[in-house]
């Protein structure tokens, strides 16, 4: 470019930040972007009190809270254990937690709409125990993270992980519950995206440092709560104009979502009333037309302790005290 050259580029940077970028970074004379200074804290008010971060982390085994068994900074399998295989082409490994509740009630409205493909073996993995780092779950995610799925009606087995990816693969394959026209369907992937990214928040973060960590920090309790609070109002925000989150239609954005934002108004964490949960009216009145639901009702009790610990017919329902299908 005529003219150009580092003097060109500092400026551009510098228009670059001063109109549309807030954020902890600043322009400096020697580059576009440089980190700012980080607070000198005084070590005696940090938590713990004279907690100062080493100059090169090292792992605490004991030092994780309630998971410290099983968190770890390296991935792989810890040993060897082959995954158990069913009848049926789809095999779900997971557990009852907002993202393996997203898969199980895909697959449940899936068969509710007539897909008998869709008929599926739920195998339960505890997290707790440690079961994602096997050798076989693994070779199926090698994030050791669930839920995971292979589908053996292809060959070789299509391998899926990512509870997002997962949701996306089985609407495309049945074809339903993810719009053909391009608005609505590009609709749909903003608000299953804006999930994907933002429920970190409210699990490891929120729920994390209110439920989880070994004391309360306020700081970060607050700033959690804060974040949580803010995507509940946008969410909110959202369905006060629209039947569904994407629009009029039913999709897997709703399926990705509810687990996650209707968990928080139905008591996850304990933390309803902390967070004024029943003040997002257009959330709850969604909730209730997602709760009426078969697939959404039979999806929520799989992987469960309180509900199927593994489900491998729709029959299995029946051995459920007070369950009753609609």
């Amino acid at each position: 470019m005529k003219g150009g050259g580092p003097k060109l580029i500092r400026l551009l940077c510098r228009q670059v930040l001063r109109r549309i970028y807030v954020s902890p970074y600043r322009y400096e004379n020697n580059g576009c972007f440089r980190s700012m200074k980080m607070a000198d804290n005084d070590p005696a008010t940090n938590q713990p009190a004279g907690y100062v971060p080493p100059q090169v982390w090292q792992w605490d085994k004991q030092g994780g809270g309630r998971f410290a068994n099983i968190n770890r900074p390296v991935s792989g399998a810890t040993h060897d254990k082959a995954l158990p295989v069913g009848r049926h082409p789809l095999q779900l490994y997971s557990l009852g937690t907002p993202n393996g509740i997203k898969v199980t009630i895909l697959l449940e409205e899936l068969l509710a709409a007539g897909f008998s493909q869709a008929e599926y073996d739920a195998w339960l993995i505890n997290i707790g125990e440690g079961d994602q780092f096997g050798s076989g779950f693994v070779s199926v995610n090698p994030n050791s993270k669930i839920p995971a799925l292979l589908d053996y009606s292809t060959n070789p087995p299509t391998r899926l992980f990512e509870s997002g990816s997962i949701l996306f693969y089985l609407a495309e394959k049945f074809g339903v519950f993810f719009p053909t026209e391009p608005r609505k369907r590009a609709e749909t992937m903003n608000w299953l995206m804006w999930q994907m990214g933002s429920a970190p928040f409210v699990g490891g973060g929120f729920g994390h440092f209110y439920a989880y960590a070994p004391f309360k920090i306020e700081y970060a309790i607050n700033r959690y709560a804060m974040e949580t609070k803010r995507q509940l109002h946008v969410l909110d925000t959202q369905l006060a104009n629209t039947t569904y989150v994407a629009g009029d239609d039913y999709t897997i954005a709703d399926m990705a979502i509810y687990p996650w934002y209707g968990g928080l108004l139905n008591g996850a964490y304990s933390a309803s009333e902390f967070l004024a949960a029943e003040e997002y009216s257009h959330i709850r009145r969604w909730m209730t037309l997602l709760e009426a639901r078969e697939g959404v009702r039979r999806g929520r009790l799989v992987n469960r302790a309180d509900g199927l610990a593994e489900r491998h017919e729709a029959a299995d329902f029946n051995r459920l005290e007070g369950f009753a299908a609609v």
